[in-house]
């Protein structure tokens, strides 16, 4: 009786939440006309953006190795009320990472550094600060893999346009630390590729911007784009939104290699559509080769990347699809931005999603499952956040469980253990312990993936950690009121 009772509330509870974080399901028929799939998306678009309270965003598909279609969708300011629009530059945070890569394989191209080199014998301004490592060893490919032992950085570090920003060089004299071995394993860094900024200036003697501009923006035809910040950017780049729906202000990074990039979604477009050496026409400024060493798996073993990718290659994440093709993407993260692109150079297709708001991991899962579902792939890695969202949601739903069985025992007055009441009180407070320190950080990645469910699971575990109390409590009762 007690079994049946638990799993009838236990999916009681789980229905409730599914229906709190529902975005529902959409018919999307595989290889149906663009204007079907197009008709569809500004459908489901609105109302996932509703759902998550995504203020703006840019969206651009493209088939044939070309942009057929692009639209804007919201706002790029909703304090003044301005739309959103195809044009409008927009902050692609770490897409700007496999453009970084494009312009060192141009150097690689040219003859001017070799992939396996030690980075060093092309700096000759800049040595790594102290550590325990062979900071030597440190090759090219090594940063264009993310295995080169440098760590994240710091990713709260920004600036407003107007103020006086470090230089590349004292900002990677504080950061640019090894912190294992090179060559060891896979560890997100975008120290890595702002030290491939550093070595394109000192190799090229150029401004970074203005190598990037001259050598692989202008020469693909990304007319918006730039990693120089322009006051006259026309239309003005959008204000961010974070996790708390707060507006962020445009602001910059003192480097630009790892995420200084601003682009329209017509731009990030273009930039998928020449990585698709079988269809792009004219304007290759890689060879076909180059490309192709861009999309070869560097490094398999991604730490928590794996539940997504099956591995990353030189600038850009890969995935094995099942009839024997490869996707290739990124995506791009920062304080009140979220973006993604996804291409399968193959067959020519690819979706760019570009958006103001750090709450789009879910709607971008959502577009990305629809876009897949349409153009024939059985799915993409992305979709697990979708996976996880409803695991969630029975994490929660099975609290819920327990806290009313825990309120049930206290109305029944059932004797308990004074041991296993202490047992209750001590993990209660390890809750609430982990529960503030969750709150009192400026960025939870939980709370980025799952803006919703995460929000139903902290109240959840609020009144878990009440539940486990009570029981504490009524006993001390008690024993006060011994004589």
């Amino acid at each position: 009786m007690r079994v049946r009772m638990l799993l009838v509330l236990l999916f009681s509870f789980l229905f409730v939440f599914l229906a709190l974080d529902s975005v529902g399901t959409g018919q999307v028929r595989k290889g149906s006309a663009l204007e079907t799939f197009t008709g569809y998306l500004d459908r489901r678009i609105p109302s996932l953006m509703n759902k998550y309270e995504i203020p703006g965003a840019s969206i651009a598909i493209v088939t044939g190795g070309v942009c057929r279609w692009t639209k804007a969708y919201g706002y790029a300011d909703l304090e003044t009320g301005r739309k959103m629009t195809t044009d409008t530059p927009l902050r692609v945070q770490s897409i700007s990472k496999p453009v970084t890569a494009w312009g060192v394989l141009k150097l690689v191209e040219k003859g001017e550094i070799e992939l396996d080199a030690p980075i060093m014998q092309y700096l000759s301004s800049w040595e790594f600060p102290q550590s325990e490592f062979l900071a030597g060893r440190v090759t090219t490919r090594q940063l264009l893999s993310h295995s080169s032992g440098l760590p994240l950085g710091n990713i709260f570090n920004r600036y407003s346009p107007e103020e006086e920003l470090p230089t590349l060089k004292e900002s990677l004299a504080q950061e640019a630390v090894l912190v294992q071995e090179p060559g060891l394993s896979f560890s997100y860094s975008n120290v890595g590729f702002n030290l491939l900024e550093l070595l394109i200036e000192e190799v090229t003697g150029r401004d970074f911007a203005e190598y990037m501009e001259q050598e692989i923006l202008v020469p693909l035809g990304m007319d918006k784009a730039g990693f120089n910040w322009n006051p006259g950017f026309n239309p003005p780049v959008p204000n961010g939104y974070d996790l708390n729906g707060t507006a962020i202000p445009v602001y910059i990074y003192p480097e630009k290699g790892s995420g200084g990039l601003f682009a329209s979604v017509e731009d990030i477009a273009t930039f998928i559509a020449a990585g698709m050496p079988g269809f792009s026409q004219g304007r290759q400024v890689l060879s076909p080769q180059s490309i192709d060493q861009l999309y070869t798996p560097m490094m398999e073993k991604l730490g928590v990347y794996s539940l997504v990718f099956d591995s990353y290659g030189l600038g850009y994440y890969i995935e094995n699809l099942s009839d024997g093709k490869q996707a290739v993407s990124h995506g791009g993260q920062g304080t009140g931005w979220m973006t993604h692109f996804h291409s399968v150079p193959e067959t020519g297709d690819g979706i760019v999603i570009l958006t103001n708001s750090q709450r789009s991991w879910p709607f971008i899962a959502y577009i990305l499952k629809d876009w897949a579902e349409w153009r024939g792939l059985d799915s993409v890695g992305m979709e697990k956040i979708i996976v996880g969202k409803y695991l969630l949601s029975a994490l929660a739903a099975l609290i819920w469980c327990v806290v009313l069985w825990q309120v049930r025992a206290l109305v029944t007055r059932r004797k308990e253990h004074r041991l296993l009441s202490f047992g209750k009180a001590i993990t209660a407070l390890a809750l609430a312990v982990a529960l503030w320190w969750c709150r009192s950080q400026d960025y939870l990645f939980i709370s980025s993936v799952f803006p919703v469910v995460s929000r139903w699971l902290g109240i959840s575990l609020l009144f878990l950690i009440i539940a486990l109390l009570l029981p504490s409590l009524r006993f001390q009762r008690m024993e006060c009121r011994k004589p």
